[in-house]
């Protein structure tokens, strides 16, 4: 088995919502905002190559969206989806999964894509087989009212319509999955053990490395008690046994640890993925 981060670009959104009820002075210690209150998000994904498979994780926000939507995000950074799958040496239809924590836009926007003529929609991957699971397909595709905005149709519908949909309770084994239902309903977190180490690819459950103390929930939660008991349970698992922690959306760091102090689970280290593997 081989592990691959995957840069796909760099996104805004306001430092409040990303941290909820912590104040300003606080958060922006970790997480510096410019004048507009915005902070830099990353949207990382992983690829594992492993034997005649080759799994990507999540997928970053796509290119298919209006110039208008973009111009909320404030998209930046040189790296794209293809273009770092590309510089591995695989190619888009050598990807034979996609596995989707969940299915907002920044994490399964990247899997479908628009023809050539611009008529209908094509899947990015076309041999891939797109795994989700049945609770949370049916929550992103019955949205509620507070996430029907993260719930884009033109990223779900095409992975059913292409026949190239399936639920992991249908015989996905690639990795643990924990799950996690604050954020969103049925979160998928793997964890994945690689060489002599276990890594965790931690989604939304924490963004980045300045949402390790457990008051620190994003605004985006949609049950940010739950949340915050969720991040108790598996922050304490990823001290007590030195699970590697990969960031998603962190832009300064790509993989943490953490350790128990008097104040609870707190950052331990930070490294790049190459200076791990």
């Amino acid at each position: 088995m081989k592990i691959y981060p995957i840069e796909t670009g760099n996104f805004k959104l306001d430092g409040g919502a990303m941290f909820g009820v912590v104040p300003k002075s606080l958060w922006s210690r970790t997480n510096p905002a410019d004048e507009n209150n915005l902070c830099t998000w990353a949207m990382r994904c992983m690829l594992i190559e492993d034997g005649n498979r080759l799994i990507l994780i999540d997928n970053g926000i796509g290119e298919k969206q209006s110039e208008k939507f973009f111009s909320h995000y404030y998209l930046h950074g040189s790296a794209t989806l293809e273009q770092s799958i590309k510089q591995l040496g695989f190619g888009l239809d050598q990807i034979t999964d996609v596995f989707l924590t969940h299915l907002h836009f920044d994490h399964c926007g990247g899997g479908i894509r628009w023809n050539a003529d611009k008529t209908k929609f094509d899947a990015t991957f076309k041999n891939a087989t797109y795994w989700t699971n049945r609770k949370h397909w049916k929550w992103a595709t019955e949205p509620n009212a507070r996430e029907k905005a993260s719930f884009l149709k033109e990223n779900l519908l095409p992975m059913e319509e292409l026949g190239q949909l399936k639920f992991v309770e249908d015989g996905f084994d690639a990795f643990e999955i924990f799950y996690a239902n604050g954020h969103t309903d049925a979160q998928m977190i793997p964890v994945i053990n690689y060489q002599d180490k276990r890594i965790a690819f931690m989604a939304d459950l924490l963004p980045s490395a300045g949402h390790i103390p457990l008051a620190y929930v994003m605004g985006y939660d949609t049950r940010p008690l739950l949340t915050l008991e969720e991040k108790r349970v598996f922050l304490n698992r990823c001290a007590d046994e030195n699970i590697f922690m990969f960031l998603e959306h962190d832009a300064s760091n790509e993989i943490i640890t953490v350790e128990q102090t008097e104040k609870g689970v707190r950052f331990k280290e930070t490294f790049k993925f190459n200076q791990l593997f």
